[in-house]
């Protein structure tokens, strides 16, 4: 646990642009595991911060030298070493096999980001920078890489090779550009596209903001429809209402008012949503995050219609909110498999702590509707597993709006 724990302090550190603070971590954690290719390669990111260039490449080298050639650590200790000889392609390409085998780095997208922006790709570089922020919670990774030089930083043009263009500049040839070249895209007169840009980057910026939205809405209706029934009434789902199509959605921010027997259910479930959802908005992103939540919810109701007028169980009324929070779980699950060497598999602290709280919504479940309760609540969770999965986040080498 403590060679974690300075692992852990010097990915924030450097996250926050704190290099020293980083090295200084990874030399501690170096001290009790001199043979561990995460900590060497961990003084190679905070030395390539700091400017030794000498000390990155030993470190980087020891790296490789500690794990297989197809390692994780290796790739990106490979990367590193591409990077200083100003290998940028190369670089990138070991970059993006080492985010396949775990996407979940921030440093990793950061660097990539960096070395994107080397070869010319800005908006590429944006998305991947938009991504460490996020997977970070808000860290900037200022400093964390060699300055670019815009002279020699290559422009892809109508799908030209980088490698064919100009690197050195004549400033007694140059002429100014025009006004429209020097505009960047995202700041030219186009209200949509500009709010968009400033959605995202607020989002990016705040992490957990689209969880903690829906806590807020799940308990002010709550509380409103404890006060009116007459909110719960309209905007609940039943099998009775298909022709209402809105309710689809709208029962997914929905508990039934009733506090003398639905207030611990409504806490458990806030609860569960506040602590899983937050971790799961911040791998997947909130438009993935909401897609799941939305999704999965609306499979839910969906069931509940089959499931009643085929006859295999009478549930007149829809999963609610329960049905989404599961779909969630699902989510996190995704993330745990996928990611199993980083979180060591099963009998983990993670894995433990998503099986605790995913039984109790289930014995919640149980209690309140017995056996076709669990089957619809376990039905969200594989559906949730699903879209998850669907929407897992790739490297990715071509553009995304995610």
């Amino acid at each position: 646990m403590e060679i974690q724990n300075y692992l852990e302090q010097g990915r924030a550190a450097l996250a926050q642009g704190q290099a020293r603070e980083a090295a200084i971590a990874y030399a501690h954690a170096a001290q009790l595991e001199p043979n561990n290719p995460a900590v060497h390669l961990g003084l190679a990111q905070a030395n390539l911060a700091l400017g030794n260039y000498p000390v990155v490449k030993m470190a980087s080298r020891e790296v490789m030298a500690l794990q297989p050639e197809n390692g994780y650590e290796t790739k990106i200790a490979q990367a590193l070493l591409d990077l200083l000889d100003h290998q940028y392609e190369r670089a990138l390409q070991s970059v993006e096999t080492a985010i396949d085998d775990d996407p979940s780095a921030a440093y990793v997208h950061a660097l990539r980001s960096y070395l994107l922006r080397a070869n010319g790709q800005d908006y590429d570089a944006d998305v991947a920078r938009k991504r460490a922020i996020r997977l970070s919670y808000g860290g900037r990774f200022e400093n964390c890489f060699p300055p670019l030089d815009p002279v020699s930083v290559p422009k892809k043009a109508n799908g030209a090779d980088p490698g064919s263009a100009q690197l050195t500049a004549n400033p007694a040839n140059d002429t100014p550009p025009n006004e429209h070249e020097t505009v960047p895209n995202w700041s030219r007169p186009n209200t949509v596209r500009r709010q968009a840009i400033r959605t995202g980057f607020f989002l990016n910026q705040n992490p957990g903001f689209v969880t903690n939205a829906i806590v807020a809405i799940l308990l002010v209706l709550y509380l409103f429809s404890s006060i009116n029934p007459y909110i719960y009434v309209y905007g609940a789902f039943s099998v009775a209402d298909l022709g209402q199509v809105w309710r689809f959605v709208t029962s997914l921010f929905m508990y039934f008012p009733d506090p003398a027997q639905n207030i611990l259910s409504v806490i458990i479930s806030v609860l569960s949503l506040f602590f899983i959802g937050r971790e799961v908005e911040r791998f997947y992103g909130p438009y993935r995050y909401l897609g799941i939540y939305l999704l999965t919810g609306i499979l839910g109701n969906i069931a509940c219609v089959v499931a009643t007028l085929s006859g295999v169980a009478v549930l007149q009324f829809g999963v609610g909110p329960a049905g989404s929070l599961l779909g969630i779980f699902g989510a996190i699950g995704v993330i745990y498999f996928v990611n199993k060497r980083r979180f060591g598999g099963f009998g983990t602290s993670a894995m433990t702590i998503w099986i605790f709280w995913l039984v109790l919504n289930f014995a919640l479940a149980w209690s309140a509707g017995g056996l076709p309760a669990v089957g619809i609540e376990l039905f969200c969770v594989l559906m949730g597993m699903v879209v998850a999965y669907l929407l897992f986040p790739r490297s990715g080498r071509g553009r995304s709006l995610w």
